[in-house]
């Protein structure tokens, strides 16, 4: 187990040298002048040049990467050029908005994908089945922009239940941060109005971010149990008078969730990724609006800090993952 682990973490390693290669790399043939972005429209080539030294621009690249690389080791992810502000500052700042929605997303797709892929598999070819895999399809294949203003149409302009845009009200004082999770904040605080306004802001951005991870969880667990009962063991765990709900529960769920478990790894590092998308519809002020708002304005140090945290989490995840395996899995362990 300890040499499978070791594997495991160095391969992940290998991975995230990878990443920081590969955002060094795009960061700097990028068409946009970083150094005049800093200087500002009406500076002269003179005071361009002086920001390019400032920043180090005018170093060969081979030295600018050393550097990245030594700050980055140091858990400094340089300047933005556009503000001037530390970019680790504002993604510790900013990532906890997306932690939250992510897993709020995780926990709804998990609750929901798991109940309902069982349910199909017992209901096989019948009319449960047939629609929640007409679900599983629509909601991978909407688009997540369209199906969020699809939803604040709904739910804001035409029933108005729930707010379109932000963590919390703006006329609401934000409280002292614990956790930076608000939701878990306002529960250790006791605050019961605060965690209501919070979860109805939530509500909708977490609904859609958590679409294709619930319609995929549905749709591979729902492969996987029906197998799962077609099983030997299953067969004669049913001969010998097992209880429908312990075979099910028990015997059956536990092998099929071993590839569910796959698809959370994947499916973690898509939501991360598609914050970008979420984050701008609904205003949320997470890493996804963050790196929107440094694109537009040409600023890559966000840009690039953003990606490495979610390459990051996405490595972690299926890190995770690929360590569960081995623990639930004792083939692997012995491969």
């Amino acid at each position: 187990m300890t040499g499978y682990v070791l594997r495991r973490i160095g391969l992940a390693g290998l991975m995230l040298f990878g990443l920081v290669c590969l955002t060094f790399v795009i960061a700097n043939v990028a068409p946009s002048d970083p150094a005049a972005l800093a200087a500002g429209p009406d500076a002269g080539r003179s005071q361009i040049e002086q920001v390019r030294r400032e920043y180090g621009l005018d170093r060969p690249l081979p030295e600018q990467f050393l550097r990245y690389v030594a700050d980055l080791a140091r858990g400094e992810f340089g300047r933005s050029i556009a503000t001037g502000r530390p970019v680790g500052s504002d993604l510790l700042r900013y990532f906890p908005a997306t932690l939250e929605l992510c897993l709020l997303a995780m926990a709804f797709g998990l609750a929901v994908g798991v109940p309902l892929g069982v349910v199909s598999a017992l209901r096989k070819d019948g009319p449960v089945d047939h629609a929640t895999r007409i679900f599983a399809v629509s909601g991978i294949a909407l688009p997540p922009f369209w199906f969020g203003l699809l939803l604040q149409l709904a739910f804001a302009t035409w029933l108005g239940l729930l707010p379109t845009s932000g963590r919390i009200s703006v006329f609401t004082e934000p409280p002292d941060p614990i956790t930076g999770l608000l939701l878990l904040d306002s529960l250790l605080r006791g605050n019961g109005p605060l965690f209501r306004e919070a979860a109805s802001h939530i509500l909708l951005p977490a609904l859609v971010l958590s679409l294709p991870c619930l319609a995929s969880i549905l749709r591979v667990n729902r492969s996987e149990m029906v197998e799962a009962l077609r099983t030997d063991y299953v067969v004669a765990a049913r001969a010998h008078g097992v209880t429908p709900w312990r075979i099910v529960a028990v015997h059956a769920l536990k092998n099929a969730m071993l590839p569910t478990l796959a698809i959370i790894g994947l499916r973690w590092g898509w939501m991360m990724s598609s914050t970008v998308l979420v984050e701008t519809v609904f205003d949320w002020p997470g890493i996804g609006l963050y790196a929107v708002s440094s694109a537009i304005a040409g600023d890559f140090k966000p840009v690039m800090g953003v990606t490495l945290i979610v390459g990051l989490n996405f490595m972690l995840a299926n890190l995770v993952v690929d360590l569960l395996y081995g623990v639930l899995d004792p083939r692997l362990r012995r491969a």
